[in-house]
Order: C-alpha cells, then sequence, then structure tokens
C-alpha cells in the first residue's frame, strides 16, 4: 500500500446466512464440516443476504470522506469493518495507523462505571499510558463539558453527554483514522461547532475522517470526497456536491421518463446553445439552456409530468445581468408547462453557495401563493413570479428550482433543476459573512 493511502479497500462484500426453519442452524453446524472430512461437496443450509458486495476505495491520509446513503444500505456495516469490529465475508482491508471510531452510541463504555472510570478504560484500550491518560484528562473533561457527572456511572447519562465523552476521548487520542457514525447528530449545536472545528484541527495534522451522516449539508461543508452507497454497492463516488445531488434523486424521486442530456465532466467538454436574444418566456418551447446564466452542470430529474421551460431572470430591471451588486432587486419569471393534471402542484425556489450550501429556501406551499392552490391543466403553462432583495456576499451562488406534488407523506418530483441559475455578486467593502444585513451604526461621546 503506498504511503500516502490511509485506507485501502478491495471487492469487500458481506453477507448474513438466512435460514428457512430452526432446524437448518443445526444442518449447517453438522453436515457440512462432516462432508468436507469425507471429501464430499459440501451443501448450504441458508441462503446469502448480501449486506456489501464489491466494494473498492482509497482513502488518502488527511482526506475527510462522507459516506451517505439510505438507511440500509451497508454504511454502518462497512464501517465496522474498517474499523475492525466485524469480519467481511469477503475482499481485504488495509489501514495505515491507529483507528479509533464512533460507532454505536455508547460502544466501548462500561454503564456501571463513572464517567471518569471510563475515559482510562477507553484510552488504555486505543494505547494511551496511564501518564498519557493523565496528562489528556483535564482536556477531555473540558471538551466534553459534562460538569460533576463526570464521576456518575454512565448509565445515567442521557444520549447527549453519552457523545460528548466518547468523542472527546477519541479527539484526544490523536488517531491516524477517525470514524464517526452519526454520533454528532444527538449533539447540540453548540458542541456540533465544537466537534467540527476538532475534525478541521485533526485533518489539518493528518488524520483521515470517515464521516457517516445523513446531513447533506454537512458533506457538502466538511468533506473533500463522498461516496454514495444504494443496496451495498457504491453508486456514485467523487465530488460532494454531485453525490448529494444524486443522493437528493434517491430519496424524494424517481428517475425521468424522458432522456435527460448527460452530464459534461468539465466545461469546455460541452457545445454552449446560443443564447435566446429576446426576454420572453417561451410557454411551449424548453428555452431554459439558451438564457444568459444558465448552468450547464445543472442536475436535472423528475418523472417529466411537468416541465420548468425557461426562466427571465433580472436585476433591478436589467434582463439576465452577468454580474450582480449586493442589495439589487432581483425578479424571476419562471414557466412551468403541465403535461398532465395535477393537483396541487408545488414550486420551490433554493439558492445556494458554490459550496452547496443552502442560503435560502422557500416553495410556492409555504409562501400559499393561490395560483398553486389550484390544479394544473394538462398542455397549459404557468407563469410564477419570484422578486427578492438580493443581500448576498460577494461570490458565486446557484438557483434550483423545482416542481413537485405531495401525496399523503410522498414527495413526487416532476422536474427539478438543481444548480441551474448562476449568479455572480460584485465584491464589496460594506460588509463581510454572508449575507448583508443592513445594520447601522452610531456613536456619541460620553457626557462628562
Amino acid at each position: 500500500m503506498s504511503s500516502d493511502i490511509a485506507i485501502k479497500v478491495e471487492n469487500l462484500g458481506k453477507y448474513y446466512p438466512i435460514y428457512d426453519r430452526p432446524g437448518d442452524v443445526l444442518k449447517q453446524l453438522i453436515i457440512p464440516p462432516l462432508q468436507h472430512l469425507l471429501g464430499w461437496h459440501k451443501k448450504k443450509y441458508f441462503h446469502e443476504y448480501w449486506v456489501l458486495k464489491n466494494i473498492s476505495f482509497e482513502i488518502k491520509k488527511g482526506e475527510t470522506v462522507g459516506i451517505i446513503g439510505q438507511n440500509g444500505s451497508g454504511k454502518s456495516t462497512l464501517l465496522q469493518m474498517i474499523s475492525g469490529t466485524l469480519n467481511p465475508s469477503n475482499g481485504h482491508i488495509q489501514t495505515h495507523g491507529r483507528i479509533t471510531a464512533l460507532l454505536e452510541l455508547g460502544s466501548g463504555f462500561n454503564p456501571e462505571f463513572t464517567g471518569r472510570e471510563n475515559v482510562y478504560l477507553n484510552a488504555a484500550i486505543l494505547g494511551l499510558s496511564k501518564t498519557e491518560i493523565e496528562q489528556r484528562f483535564d482536556d477531555i473533561v473540558t471538551f466534553a463539558d459534562i460538569g460533576d457527572f463526570i464521576d456518575q456511572p454512565v448509565k445515567t447519562y442521557s444520549s447527549g453527554m453519552l457523545v460528548r465523552l466518547a468523542f472527546a476521548v477519541q479527539a484526544q487520542i490523536m488517531p491516524d483514522i477517525l470514524i464517526v457514525d452519526e454520533a454528532l447528530a444527538v449533539g447540540d449545536a453548540k458542541f456540533q461547532a465544537r466537534c467540527f472545528e476538532c475534525l478541521k484541527q485533526l485533518k489539518r495534522n493528518g488524520t483521515s475522517i470517515l464521516l457517516v451522516t445523513h446531513s447533506s449539508e454537512q458533506i457538502v461543508t466538511h468533506c473533500s470526497h463522498a461516496m454514495l452507497l444504494h443496496e451495498g454497492s457504491v453508486l456514485v463516488s467523487g465530488e460532494p456536491r454531485h453525490v448529494v445531488n444524486r443522493y437528493m434523486d434517491l430519496l424524494f424521486g424517481k428517475e425521468r421518463k424522458t432522456p435527460l442530456p448527460a452530464t459534461p465532466s468539465s466545461p469546455s467538454s460541452i457545445q454552449q446553445p446560443a443564447p435566446a436574444e429576446d426576454s420572453v418566456l417561451s410557454h411551449i418551447h424548453d428555452l431554459f439552456a439558451t438564457r444568459k446564466g444558465y448552468n450547464p452542470h445543472e442536475y436535472r430529474w423528475g418523472d417529466g409530468m411537468a416541465s420548468i421551460l425557461d426562466f427571465r431572470l433580472c436585476a433591478d430591471d436589467l434582463p439576465y445581468p452577468s454580474t450582480i451588486t449586493s442589495g439589487q432587486t432581483i425578479s424571476l419569471d419562471i414557466a412551468i408547462r403541465f403535461h398532465t393534471d395535477l393537483t396541487h402542484p408545488i414550486l420551490g425556489i433554493t439558492i445556494k453557495t458554490k459550496e452547496g450550501i443552502t442560503v435560502y429556501g422557500a416553495n410556492s406551499q409555504t409562501l400559499q401563493v393561490d395560483r398553486f392552490k389550484t390544479s394544473g391543466k394538462k398542455d397549459t403553462t404557468v407563469i410564477a413570479h419570484a422578486v427578492f432583495s438580493c443581500h448576498l456576499a460577494p461570490g458565486d451562488y446557484f438557483i434550483s428550482l423545482g416542481v413537485a406534488t405531495q401525496c399523503s407523506a410522498e414527495i413526487i418530483p416532476h422536474d427539478r433543476r438543481y444548480d441551474a441559475i448562476h449568479l455572480h455578486l460584485l465584491p464589496v467593502t460594506t460588509f463581510f459573512g454572508v449575507c448583508n444585513l443592513d445594520l447601522e451604526m452610531t456613536a456619541e461621546e460620553a457626557a462628562p
């Protein structure tokens, strides 16, 4: 294994035996070994249920990799095998350096012991001497911030206190590889911020981090690479924002029935459509990709029962601006064509940073737009109008659009165009941060 590789996984697989009858368990224990001794063909009395199959990837030292996927996709099983708590059925895992893991909540802690006793026990298991533990104990207690509970039995802890103490121990070990499986989800916002700052420091020190979470924004914010697991296999691997978009596809919709253009690998690999000369919205033809500001790397999906045909974006009445100044009024008109009758369609608009962090989102249902409270009729087009004051900080942003309907708890996407419109905001010197809150400041001299 190369010296810059922390984890290497090759053709990894894991299955569990499924028995039709209780007696088959006993048969499997006795008969196949006897058949092996006699040189006969061994018979299996179970079915193989494969949780993971043919998993291969490499993680470099200092890399933070996010693993995302639906429940039952094999995420936790994969992490357990990498951490060494579960044996694979086939394939190979190579790791370099000390591994620490936050897997099941409270794993590695004795519920009858106090927090103090568990710190010493857990750190000793991870390879620290008593002297090293004593040197780091105060830092562990300070990070966990559980007060006098450090001397109370762990069985009296809340889930949040338990994960605080567990993460504090793991972080102070300074591992070469840190594995975190949804453990941070139970912490409060303050603790999560402290954890992610700690993860950044560990990454700067060369620690490789595997982060499993259902939070797509944590993936795009903290990870340099991401993998999407689906039904035990790696469905897609690569840039976090692209992987998260594919994950949202799995969560909220089926594949589009009509073919869509393939996502290009680079801007130079696609022939740009000629921009439409006028700013009149199309009611029938899909002119979306001809408009200035269109992002050819959009991620589009849905069942095709409705289509977002066209858009017109203006900044202070200037159509399709190349750049925008913070504080300008943005108007966005959207043409939606219905190809079948839809009951109470919903139009959503989301603005994200180029890293994929959501800045703002709203939809016609939350805004109680009257026109969308009625049905969308087949072969008709609806023009939606949206206006907002753009007080964003300088930089690049993307607008995502989507049309869907909701049936009970299920959301059915008809046409979703993620990162479809590009906004570039010019530099300003009046503020810094994410957005302009129009803060006003005054000062006066105090009376003597």
